[in-house]
């Protein structure tokens, strides 16, 4: 049995910081489309990505002219961040993103690549909706980016995935489906040696999001099986979900 006892927020960002740029390289063209998507919803405002790790989305995002800040709770992942050429215009804090800890009001709010469901418990999903609605201005959009929950991804076999040549990735996993949390251990291979990751999550089912977003006083407002506007069917794996915060008189 896995136990997570120790776990808290920024242990995996901190174990992957030195790797993490390259695990995520060949997701290049999906950069590309997230932030053309993103720029749209920014409208040249100001954004707000909750979990920003490295700056993969961020700096491209700040490079269209958007002023963006970003939340991590790893100081390794924020410290690679900020000594990237290009850096400067991105504003960063280190804390949980759950607690939205900013000042200020934004245009857009942002979570990528299942970041949001490092939150480990409803009450902190509740409370993120919540406090991020609290920073949107009227109009603003919070976009979620997130695998569609698949039982048979956490069937005790142990995915694995090859990255390249000499990368590599093995997960086991202990499921609780009754709190839908997934607890596990990644066993990653680089050109490096091997490193142990722990991860500790809880998924939300799309309907569920959607819950969450209208008790924050959010209105779903699309959800799409891609970054490049694709139709969310039933056979999607992955979601990215928009949802606004209302102009005063429309609730």
């Amino acid at each position: 049995m896995l136990g997570m006892r120790s776990y808290s927020a920024g242990i995996y960002g901190d174990a992957m910081a030195d790797v993490y740029d390259e695990l995520v390289e060949p997701m290049s063209a999906q950069t590309r489309a997230t932030v053309d998507f993103l720029a749209g919803l920014a409208r040249g405002g100001r954004a707000l990505e909750l979990g920003v790790g490295t700056g993969r989305v961020a700096l491209p995002l700040a490079a269209r002219g958007i002023a963006v800040h970003g939340i991590d709770a790893s100081v390794k992942m924020v410290d690679r961040l900020r000594r990237k050429a290009g850096a400067t215009p991105v504003t960063t804090s280190v804390g949980d993103f759950g607690d939205v800890a900013v000042s200020g009001m934004f245009d857009l709010v942002y979570v990528v690549f299942n970041t949001f469901y490092g939150l480990s418990t409803q009450d902190a999903q509740v409370e993120c909706f919540r406090r991020v609605a609290a920073r949107l201005r009227p109009g603003g959009a919070f976009v979620v980016e997130a695998f569609v929950p698949n039982h048979a991804r956490f069937d005790g076999k142990g995915p694995v995935t090859a990255n390249g040549a000499d990368s590599g990735r093995l997960e086991v996993a202990r499921h609780d489906p009754v709190r839908q949390q997934v607890f596990a251990r990644q066993v990653l291979h680089t050109g490096d040696g091997m490193r142990m990751l722990p991860v500790h999550m809880r998924y939300v089912w799309p309907a569920e999001l959607d819950l969450m977003a209208r008790v924050a006083g959010l209105r779903p407002t699309g959800r799409y099986g891609g970054w490049c506007g694709e139709p969310f069917m039933a056979a999607s794996s992955d979601h990215v979900s928009v949802y606004s915060k209302p102009f005063a008189g429309d609730e």
